[in-house]
């Protein structure tokens, strides 16, 4: 038997006894997960710390937009969850009968979390889980280990295992898990595992949210305030060490304005991080000197124009700009995951637009610009999951934009309202008045069919 079978089934039990459909349990839970976060911030700050090098704001992000969600849904759950009516045919409503979608939860809910905010991105899906009304298995990344045994050892402090439990371990306990019949899985790390996880999930008809990656386009045309647009470039790309799926991923500038913008993206960057951005307390290190060799590996010394040092016993690089850049540059092939920012110039903005309209797409991507058309035209052809017009990551901490990818970069979304939803079943229903005829059976000789089927479409 799989030895996490009778979690499983602990929870679905738990689940069947209908605890979790009651507004006072989805609220307990939450309350339950504030009190984690907020009495022991200081700890789990000091294990992302320690786990590469988070600086304080990245830090303190991780626990401050959780407790935002919670909040939202202390204060929107009761809303949420009520029955919602909604228009019918009018022959349908003249005759008595309405319409109306109950939310109601899925059930076991599988969590697996990223290792570049392994709070975060664990959590934050939890969270729209339980005020959905589901259980929740966790699964931290096992590449953040003082996160993973650090919440390892505090879910069981909060949390009834049959309400959230956590699952510690790397991909035997991932392949273990994936091959029980969940009731929902919330993936959030590589398009390649991704598909490894919409493989499980299919076995058991699973609906699934993937929150993937991929490269993420930046634009800058001739219009742009190079000032704004490199600054909010700079930290977008380079913040935690430039392992952020939503990150820019590479940067379309127009010829004109090239040699400008990397002037001031160096000056940008030096501002950001000095001189020796290694000793900057600011800069975050890569997950592992695997992952520090492969980001190396991207780098060609002769586009070198900023940066290019490494460290791989510090698991550090620097952050690195790449011009001018091609698509058959090795930082192009692949989402770069890491501090090293090809950028590529293009002369004609129509072409430009045509090229990345034609390349996998993106979970995120950016305009800055003050060119209406090209704005309009940008975001009207290239489909991408969210981003930002003249500002860069920023969309991703606002609960009332849904966040979630598309095609390659994933599928589904959540956040506040749009989290919700995901984790809930709609139900929808056509309530009848128990006194009133409708005859639309056979035998048909006889009746205005036609008369009858219009109330459907009135």
């Amino acid at each position: 038997m799989n030895r996490f079978q009778p979690l499983l089934d602990r929870q679905r039990e738990f689940f069947f006894g209908g605890a979790s459909r009651s507004l006072a349990w989805r609220l307990d839970q939450l309350d339950r997960m504030e009190r984690l976060l907020r009495e022991n911030q200081q700890a789990l700050c000091d294990a992302l710390y320690q786990d590469f090098r988070k600086p304080p704001f990245e830090q303190l992000f991780e626990i401050t937009v959780p407790l935002g969600v919670i909040g939202y849904y202390r204060k929107n759950l009761a809303e949420l969850m009520a029955p919602q009516p909604v228009a019918i045919p009018k022959g349908l409503e003249a005759t008595g009968n309405r319409g109306v979608v109950h939310k109601e939860p899925y059930g076991v809910t599988l969590v697996i979390g990223p290792f570049n905010a392994p709070i975060l991105l664990l959590l934050d899906p939890a969270i729209a889980a339980l005020a959905a009304g589901n259980t929740v298995v966790l699964k931290p990344a096992n590449t953040t280990a003082r996160v993973a045994a650090l919440l390892a050892e505090l879910v069981p402090r909060y949390f009834e295992p049959e309400a959230v439990a956590i699952v510690t371990g790397g991909r035997e306990e991932i392949a273990s898990l994936l091959e029980l019949p969940f009731d929902f899985i919330f993936f959030t790390g590589s398009s390649a595992v991704g598909k490894v996880v919409m493989r499980a999930a299919a076995e058991h008809l699973t609906p699934v949210i993937l929150e993937l990656g991929g490269q993420n386009p930046t634009v800058v045309d001739e219009t742009a305030n190079l000032d704004i647009a490199v600054d909010r470039i700079a930290w977008g790309h380079n913040a935690i060490s430039g392992q952020w799926c939503i990150a820019p991923g590479y940067v379309y500038v127009h010829r004109s304005i090239a040699d400008d913008f990397i002037a001031r993206l160096k000056r940008s960057l030096a501002a950001m991080y000095g001189t020796d951005p290694q000793q900057s307390p600011d800069f975050a290190r890569m997950i592992s000197a695997h992952d520090t060799e492969r980001v190396a590996s991207y780098i060609l010394p002769g586009k070198v124009v900023h940066g290019g040092r490494v460290d791989v016993a510090d698991r550090y690089v620097e952050p690195t700009v790449l011009y001018p850049s091609t698509w058959d540059d090795p930082a192009m092939q692949q989402e770069v995951f890491g501090p090293v920012l090809p950028v590529l110039p293009y002369d004609d903005f129509d072409a430009m637009v045509e090229t990345v309209m034609r390349k996998p797409k993106s979970l995120a991507a950016y305009i800055f610009s003050k060119n209406q058309d090209h704005i309009d035209d940008f975001l009207g052809r290239v489909s991408f999951g969210g981003g930002c017009v003249n500002q860069t990551n920023l969309h991703c901490w606002i609960d009332s934009l849904p966040f979630g990818g598309v095609g390659y970069s994933g599928m589904g979304k959540y956040y506040g309202k749009a989290g919700f939803d995901a984790l809930s079943n709609t139900k929808a229903l056509l309530v009848g008045n128990p006194d009133t005829v409708l005859d639309v059976f056979p035998p048909y000789a006889g009746k205005d069919i036609a008369k009858n089927l219009s109330v459907f479409s009135e």
